[in-house]
């Protein structure tokens, strides 16, 4: 199992909300073939680790917008 980073953890405050924040840490790895978004709390909790679909590779800012969604995603579970 082959594992490489892609975007290394990096600090976010995500805005769920008009008035809502979130603290994040996350970072974009690949393992084999497949790419992963593995977003932690500001103190290093697991939250989420969301597997992305073949060929999606994006800037930094464009996986700042889908941890946005992830995050309203769990919220809203």
């Amino acid at each position: 199992m082959a594992r490489a980073t892609i975007l290394d953890w990096t600090n976010a405050d995500v805005r769920l909300k008009l008035s809502e924040q979130r603290a994040v840490k996350y970072q974009v790895f690949r393992e084999d073939d497949r790419h992963f978004l593995e977003v932690h709390s500001s103190d290093g909790r697991p939250i989420h680790t969301l597997q992305l679909p073949d060929g999606m590779t994006l800037d930094k800012s464009s996986y700042e917008v889908l941890l946005r969604y992830v995050l309203l995603d769990l919220a809203a579970a």
